[in-house]
């Protein structure tokens, strides 16, 4: 191990201030590994809470690490309508099996501004009749927005659900132009 300690996982996160409210991005030196919403005082410290226990290592306040500060630019640019995907190192290591495979097919088929259904998603990682495994999958999705878990939907049309809330994905779909902006 060096002076650095290059031998040590490092964990670095910050909270940044979205039009869907605060986000906690948290990275390892493999990439981007988690993404939290509505990152209140609570909800961050819970969230740092998990990461530790998770990865073995407590975690560091660094919105200056590289990695943070490339995921905050490209969420900016997301919000303002200026970027339709994100081109960051990801971190798959809280997340395995089927919903790793399911997250994976999710963020490199379902571009901006489509939608895809629970059961076609299944159905393009070879489990037709795995709709309500795909939902579970979204559920455990750590690295939302940019795994576009909002992008998945009912198959009669419904909204479906979503861990950061049923506004939450109704803003983000609007943003890509799939749903029109609320009224109020």
């Amino acid at each position: 191990m060096d002076s650095e300690g290059q031998g040590e996982q490092r964990v670095v996160w910050t909270v940044v201030g979205t039009a869907i409210g605060p986000l906690l991005l948290a990275a390892t030196r493999d990439g981007l590994v988690n993404v939290v919403f509505h990152a209140t005082d609570a909800v961050r410290d819970r969230a740092v809470q998990r990461l530790a226990a998770r990865l073995g290592t407590e975690p560091a306040e660094d919105p200056g690490a590289p990695v943070l500060a490339e995921a905050i630019r490209q969420l900016r640019a997301y919000f303002a309508g200026d970027r339709q995907g994100f081109d960051l190192p990801l971190d798959w290591s809280l997340i395995s099996g089927f919903n790793r495979q399911v997250l994976r097919e999710l963020a490199a088929g379902v571009p901006y501004g489509t939608v895809v259904g629970y059961g076609d998603l299944a159905g393009r990682v070879g489990q037709p009749g795995g709709a309500q495994a795909v939902g579970a999958a979204m559920g455990a999705n750590p690295l939302p927005v940019v795994v576009p878990c909002h992008r998945v939907v009912e198959s009669d049309g419904g909204i479906g659900g979503f861990g950061g809330g049923l506004e939450t994905k109704r803003k983000l779909l609007a943003l890509e132009g799939v749903l029109p902006e609320p009224l109020f």
